[in-house]
């Protein structure tokens, strides 16, 4: 097995995620290290955002992270590690986009395991979300990076976006591309 402190950001992920896959935690990754995986990093995060998909509980992702290595920070949900200076975060789930629940994951292997993903629409809505809400002009830049690189179903991204009441932001969005 590859040593931690060798592991890239998408090869840690996939180590933690198919860790707690054996022990029944299913977990997709979302945040910025789907933007850094799908603008193949024109975007790059520093910490690992792991959505527990059916809440199976933090004592459980903490025993397993344990086991790992990881130590959790005091402000709990993260959890650190001494061979790397990312981080791991588990973000409250359900997993979803606004009020969009996520149907579809994306999956990528590597040598340290499979790292369940959001598919590159999801991880445009995540970042258009951003930007509707709070004006998050980086967000924006993101969403249009991944939509560059990627096959995406500009239908959907559309139809959320309606949903959301937020057509004006979703045409600079799709002007931009």
């Amino acid at each position: 097995m590859k040593p931690i402190k060798e592991m890239s950001m998408e090869e840690l992920g996939a180590f933690v995620c198919s860790a707690l896959e054996k022990e029944g935690i299913e977990t997709v990754l979302s945040g910025g290290c789907c933007v850094e995986i799908y603008s193949h990093g024109r975007y790059t995060s520093d910490d690992i955002d792991l959505i527990d998909r059916f809440n199976g509980g933090h004592r459980k992702i903490k025993a397993v992270m344990e086991s790992l290595g990881f130590k959790e920070h005091k402000l709990k949900r993260y959890f650190v590690h001494n061979e790397t200076s990312l981080f791991i975060e588990f973000p409250r789930g359900p997993l979803g986009v606004g009020d969009d629940p996520i149907q579809s994951i994306s999956k990528r292997k590597s040598e340290t395991g499979i790292l369940k993903l959001l598919t590159p629409t999801d991880c445009i809505k995540d970042r258009l979300a951003g930007y509707y809400h709070w004006d998050d002009e980086q967000n924006l830049e993101q969403a249009i990076w991944v939509a560059q690189s990627n096959k995406f179903d500009m239908k959907a991204v559309e139809k959320w976006s309606e949903n959301e009441g937020k057509m004006d932001k979703f045409n600079i969005f799709k002007a931009n591309l």
